[in-house]
């Protein structure tokens, strides 16, 4: 009969086991939390430090490709744009965040 009967426990008094619960269940989240950092924010973190960088680092003539897959010569560098000639005669102005990646000198050819 006692399968059905729950242990009583008096109010205030400790429960077995339960001592140093809230300490060890912290434990876990920690653990996910760091997992969580260096896995994903970190990385990201130095991605984004990087292309800042780079950003910052245009000057003209260099050789870039942007975010919508154009690739292009710097032809003027301003405060938060940049323009690109992506043909001969064919200037585009975009903000300097669009460009993604400088490629190395010599990528665009010029034809004669």
């Amino acid at each position: 009969m006692s399968f059905f009967i729950e242990d009583a426990w008096a109010e205030g008094a400790a429960i077995p086991g339960a001592a140093g619960e809230g300490l060890a269940g912290m434990i876990p989240l920690v653990l996910i939390f760091i997992i969580f950092y260096f896995l994903i924010l970190r990385p990201q973190i130095k991605r984004a430090k990087e292309h800042k960088q780079m950003v910052t680092a245009l000057a003209k003539g260099d050789e870039v490709a942007t975010n919508g897959g154009l690739m292009g010569r710097v032809t003027d560098v301003a405060d938060d744009s940049v323009g690109v000639e992506i043909a001969e005669g064919v200037e585009v102005r975009m903000q300097k965040s669009a460009v993604s990646s400088m490629l190395p000198k010599g990528t665009l050819k010029k034809k004669k």
